[in-house]
């Protein structure tokens, strides 16, 4: 029991919630520790394919894992809004697949995120919870994934489709709440090679894979008013044991919705050393994919704003010339800082150029 105390203290400290100032990973052990060796833990690797409905569930033998949606609104006034929602999973230690232990033995602990944004304000919120007593988790059947009162779950019977096909997914924080409901009529779609997602040129990889095709329709409340809204949800599932290199130390994350039907993802991972490691999917509208690779992508950055003391890339161009994608993209809000207990930028995102449309950002180690 020690030691998974004293790996529960450490993880605390590190998000910052053992009562003292966080401390940083060590240098050689990339962003928030995700380039830490991971001994004993089960290994990514290019021969596994993905398994349905048991994949939308936990991973327990893998080191960290999460479910991620974020969502592009427009409420009844035209007002843009943008939605997130967060579940990580983080093991202290290696454990079988099963994840036996139950109560305070578990060695599982789950962080959740959320906010809301739009032009003029951005309000966020994160809860953690200890695994094995209930206040968090993931069912596979029917699907929910939880903590405390944030959920995401199947919506109703989805007669045979796959339970990511209906979803629900509500949080709230200090003035605000959103309930959404997100519908998709194309199946989920693998990142990389068939859902081995490369991370550098040497082992780091994870299991990846996406639904960029929900449509949405609900509310969000914003200080005490409610606002209907409508748009389209991206909802990514990943996981993995060492997904960075020791020398990466952030990375810059777009999904992208075209005018045209398409989606895009793109990801470029930041090294100490420069030789950063890109990777992307182009995704057709019927849900057939095109696995990007790193020559084919160039992300540059145009423009920074200074937010919670730091200069962070708001304005990007993105190319990709074999696509004759050439694009420029403005943030909704470009103060979208998550203060949260591992801080990063996360905000909506809208771009023009040789295609349109609208999408999120993700910014980290800045």
């Amino acid at each position: 029991m020690m030691h998974r105390l004293s790996g529960l203290f450490m993880l605390l400290t590190m998000l910052g919630l053992a009562g003292c100032d966080p401390e940083q990973p060590p240098a050689d052990a990339g962003f928030a520790g995700l380039g830490e060796q991971a001994e004993g833990f089960t290994q990514v690797t290019p021969d596994r394919r993905f398994e349905f409905p048991a994949d939308h569930g936990a991973h327990p033998d893998f080191r960290i894992e999460w479910w991620y949606v974020t969502a592009n609104l427009t409420d009844e006034d035209g007002r843009e809004w943008g939605a997130q929602w967060t579940l990580f999973r983080q093991a202290l230690q290696p454990q079988t697949p099963q994840g036996a232990e139950a109560g305070w033995n578990s060695a599982q602990v789950w962080l959740g995120h959320s906010a809301v944004i739009h032009a003029d304000g951005h309000k966020y919120a994160d809860r953690l919870a200890r695994g094995g007593v209930g206040q968090a988790g993931v069912r596979v059947e029917p699907f929910e994934a939880w903590i405390d009162d944030w959920s995401l779950a199947q919506a109703g019977d989805t007669q045979g489709q796959d339970s990511f096909s209906a979803l629900s997914v509500k949080a709230a924080g200090e003035d605000y709440r959103y309930q959404l409901n997100l519908t998709a009529d194309r199946p989920v779609v693998p990142q990389g090679e068939q859902g081995y997602s490369r991370k550098s040129e040497g082992d780091q990889a994870s299991y990846y894979y996406s639904q960029p095709f929900f449509s949405v329709e609900g509310a969000i409340e914003w200080e005490g008013e409610r606002h209907t809204v409508s748009g389209q949800a991206w909802l990514d599932r990943e996981w993995s044991s060492q997904p960075l290199a020791a020398n990466q130390q952030g990375w810059d994350w777009f999904s992208l919705h075209l005018e045209g039907g398409e989606k895009l993802m793109l990801f470029r991972l930041r090294s100490t050393g420069g030789g950063h490691y890109y990777s992307g999917t182009w995704i057709q509208p019927d849900g057939e994919t095109q696995p990007l690779a790193p020559d084919a992508i160039e992300l540059e950055p145009l423009g920074e704003t200074a937010v919670a003391g730091r200069d962070v890339p708001t304005r990007w161009r993105l190319k990709v010339p074999g696509r004759d994608f050439d694009v420029t993209t403005e943030p909704l809000n470009d103060q979208a800082w998550m203060g949260t207990t591992i801080p990063y930028w996360e905000g909506p995102i809208r771009f023009s150029g040789s295609h349109a449309g609208a999408g999120y950002l993700e910014m980290t180690g800045y």
